[in-house]
């Protein structure tokens, strides 16, 4: 075959490949709907966000490619939460990513049908979110925070670290199934500590600060912070009161001590949503997530902030220090 023929049968077979490709329809892409209880500009709620992103790039899917991202952000408002999940159903997305039970408890309201996958939830049987966690058995599965049991371990760290403490005041929302069984885990535990404890309910910043400002005229009084969406939004306050007021605090995650916290044993959340990828991704392909069993954490982390301490005036033991997952200087 002479050299010029075969050029023009190679251009013609590649125009042909060309004009295919070019016929072919495009990829259909997925709508994926995340709606998340923190403020759009939040640091955690970005961190987060951005995890379960790189995730799903790492598993095939690309904003802008394949997927569509319909990002509603709440505030730890309920109306606004109830509005943006009205919304999303409307949009007809393929899944939806959210955390919190106040934020999932709303969602699941607006749909029984469309996939949801959770984050950060403490009890999802208890509040109506599953059937069980190896059988979900609805339109919802997810990853918990942990187990009520662990909330007894933050008023053990707290009397590791402050063991004049005599008064608990323990933050909760009342609202929801977690807030009662945080508090009550806690409860069971608080003898053996010889400490009394206090309800503060997280409603409003108001009523925080009123409630803090009285509790902290008694002295050998600390603090724990337990989980929910409404103390996530006011955790800047709960910390600057901490401090005004003098009083040891255990969080239940290490950004709030990164964040000027004293100290915090739980799950790592950001690596909750990057395992929540997984599941969109095997609902994205076909999987039910009524067949995908809630999952607990793989990681706990152990967080100290040494420069808190210190302003308190307290000093951590070598042990707990070396037992830390991270210490802040």
């Amino acid at each position: 075959m002479r050299r010029r023929e075969f050029i023009k049968i190679m251009a013609g077979s590649s125009l042909a490949w060309a004009l295919a490709a070019h016929a072919q329809p495009a990829e259909r892409q997925r709508r994926i709907g995340v709606l998340l209880g923190l403020a759009e500009t939040d640091p955690e709620g970005r961190a987060r966000l951005g995890a379960f992103l790189q995730a799903l790039e790492r598993l095939g899917w690309a904003e802008g490619h394949n997927i569509q991202i319909l990002r509603r952000f709440t505030d730890a408002n309920a109306d606004r939460a109830r509005a943006h999940a009205a919304e999303l159903v409307a949009l007809a997305p393929d899944v939806v990513l959210t955390s919190g039970a106040s934020t999932v408890g709303l969602m699941l309201q607006a749909t029984r049908t469309v996939p949801v996958v959770f984050a950060g939830v403490t009890d999802p049987v208890g509040a109506g979110f599953v059937d069980s966690l190896a059988r979900p058995g609805g339109n919802a599965t997810g990853f918990i925070s942990y187990e009520y049991s662990l909330s007894g371990k933050w008023l053990d760290l707290l009397k590791q670290i402050a063991p004049n403490v005599k008064r608990v005041a323990v933050l909760r929302d009342p609202a929801i199934s977690a807030g009662t069984g945080q508090f009550a885990a806690i409860q069971t535990a608080a003898p053996s500590f010889g400490v009394e404890l206090t309800a503060i309910n997280v409603h409003d910043p108001l009523e925080i600060e009123r409630a803090v400002t009285a509790f902290a005229r008694t002295g050998n009084g600390g603090l724990i912070v337990t989980t929910s969406a409404l103390v996530l939004a006011h955790r800047d306050l709960i910390i600057t009161l901490a401090d005004r007021h003098r009083l040891p605090a255990v969080y239940y995650s290490g950004f709030w001590v990164t964040g000027g916290g004293l100290a915090a044993y739980g799950p790592d959340y950001v690596d909750q949503y990057r395992r929540a990828a997984g599941y969109v991704d095997r609902i994205l392909r076909g999987e039910k997530a009524a067949d995908l069993p809630v999952q607990a954490p793989t990681k706990y982390e152990l967080v100290i902030n040494l420069k808190t301490a210190k302003a308190l005036g307290l000093s951590i033991a070598p042990t707990l220090l070396a037992s830390a997952s991270e210490v802040i200087e």
